[in-house]
């Protein structure tokens, strides 16, 4: 007897229509399974029998062959646990063929029955509303998650013996229902603020520049400065999450497993790897290719401390992703595109021991060894970071202190009012923040008058900027003017977009 139930499967974070055709004929008993299964689809094969007849249900005999369609489509993960169970079950006779056609189901199955979850729900649900199912059932742990997809009913299920009741008609269940009133709830909800930061206004202040143009920052600062908890304080001023952003966010992190099930991202992403990570860690890839770090950062916040320690070949294999928004995966079996746009947020010593500069501790370093340790970043690298600003060590009454400036909530505001000005203006571009911006959208956008020429050529001439770090400049100070709410580039503003030029001044 032939059943054919339908599921769902990833590929990279995207999710992908699977027929399993299910043939029970005459033949020795065994199960083949066909349609390029890795070896975690093929060890189903070993997990049905059990889990079929400890949930007190009929195996069927004979010579069973499972088909995945398509065929060319590589086969991967337990997602088809569940349909193929629930195949073998209606080509036995226990479920209607009629009511199969209605669901897309996907789940991994446990030897007694009981339905464990997979990673990536809501891309799978995605998927199943876009190929037009009118239902998808899950593991309960996922349900949540794959309901936020919305337009498409969501079941749940504990165990194979509840799917088969409600798929036969026995049982009746609910959809899962998304409570999002309760989900913006949590937006903004951080344990960090930025007013617990004491003092360092001015590394404050260029954080707010860079989170408000969407400019990369790179803070340099003898060790126990707080450049590491001005990082993570970055997130809490980010404008909160759209719900299009959030969908986007968390079908990244399911599809990586790393959802923890929750219902829906609702907070921006923080991510913080190690100097020792590899390019395809930060990258993403594998031969079964995942999202790396920088994707996992999507709509947030990639930190990278202590710089000048990643790889050489780490850091460079950002350049294409800093300037694109997305990294593109080639593969044997083919390409794909994983989304890359976050806040790039990075740290470092002076000096190899740290103490260059600091009026409190002697620096033991030479000047070459301290130019060998910054030459570890690329010329290219550091033209894609707008803003560099120096990190002092506190002073002893500035750390005893209990005023740490403003609050999250109040920067954040201004953040979202520059953001709001820089909408309107770059409406007709393919980008949204000064910090995107390209020569020609500069000149255009960057516009000088007489006196900001005059003033900014001196500037020129005496620091010896190059080209690109003039144009850096003026798109820092466009950012400015717009925290501002100025219309045009002052004198002002290119001024304190100077400042943060910290990297191209001589030692």
């Amino acid at each position: 007897m032939l059943a054919t139930v339908h599921s769902v499967t990833i590929w990279g974070i995207d999710g992908y229509p699977v027929r399993v055709e299910l043939d029970i004929s005459r033949g020795l008993p065994g199960i083949s399974i066909v349609g390029l299964p890795d070896q975690a689809v093929k060890e189903s094969r070993d997990r049905l029998k059990p889990a079929i007849k400890n949930s007190g249900l009929s195996f069927p005999g004979g010579k069973i062959t499972v088909n995945l369609s398509p065929a060319d489509l590589k086969k991967e993960g337990p997602y088809f646990d569940l349909p193929i169970a629930i195949g073998l079950l209606a080509a036995g006779g226990e479920i209607p063929l009629s009511v199969l056609e209605r669901f897309a189901i996907a789940g991994e199955l446990a030897l007694d029955g009981s339905v464990r979850p997979v990673r990536g729900a809501l891309s799978l649900s995605l998927s199943a509303k876009n190929a037009g199912f009118e239902g998808m059932i899950l593991p309960e742990e996922n349900a949540k998650e794959a309901a936020v997809a919305g337009d498409i009913s969501v079941y749940g299920v504990k165990n194979l013996t509840e799917c088969c009741d409600f798929l036969s008609g026995k049982s009746d269940k609910d959809p899962v229902q998304v409570d999002w009133d309760a989900l913006l709830l949590e937006q903004n909800k951080y344990d960090l603020d930025f007013r617990d930061v004491k003092g360092q206004f001015q590394a404050k202040r260029a954080l707010e520049i860079a989170v408000s143009g969407g400019h990369n920052i790179l803070m340099i600062g003898p060790p126990g400065s707080g450049k590491s908890m001005l990082a993570k304080s970055v997130p809490t001023v980010l404008p909160s999450l759209s719900l299009k952003e959030a969908l986007s966010i968390t079908r990244i992190h399911s599809a990586a497993g790393m959802s923890e099930y929750s219902a829906l991202m609702s907070r921006r992403p923080f991510r913080q790897p190690h100097h020792t990570i590899s390019d395809i860690a930060l990258i993403g890839g594998g031969s079964a290719p995942a999202p790396g770090e920088i994707s996992l950062a999507h709509g947030g916040v990639l930190f990278l401390d202590e710089l000048p320690e990643f790889r050489r070949d780490v850091l460079e294999s950002l350049r294409q992703p800093l300037e694109a928004g997305t990294v593109n995966i080639s593969r044997a079996r083919g390409k794909m595109e994983f989304p890359a746009r976050f806040l790039l947020v990075t740290a470092m010593n002076p000096c190899p021991c740290g103490y260059y500069g600091d009026s409190s501790h002697r620096c033991t370093c030479t000047v070459n060894q301290i130019l060998r340790y910054r030459k570890k970043i690329s010329g290219p690298l550091l033209d894609r970071i707008d803003i560099h600003i120096e990190v002092p060590a506190l002073e002893v009454g500035m750390l005893m202190g209990e005023e740490g400036g403003e609050s999250s909530q109040e920067v954040r505001k201004r953040v979202e009012a520059a953001r709001h000005i820089q909408k309107d203006r770059l409406a007709r571009e393919t980008i949204y923040f000064n910090g995107h911006m390209n020569v020609s959208q500069t000149k255009r956008f960057c516009v000088l008058g007489k006196e900001e020429r005059t003033f900014i050529e001196g500037v020129l001439e005496t620091m010896q900027l190059s080209a690109r770090a003039f144009d850096k400049v003026r798109k820092v100070a466009r950012t400015i003017a717009d925290l501002d709410g100025a219309d045009r580039i002052g004198i002002a503003h290119l001024s304190e977009a100077v400042q943060y030029r910290a990297f191209d001044r001589n030692i």
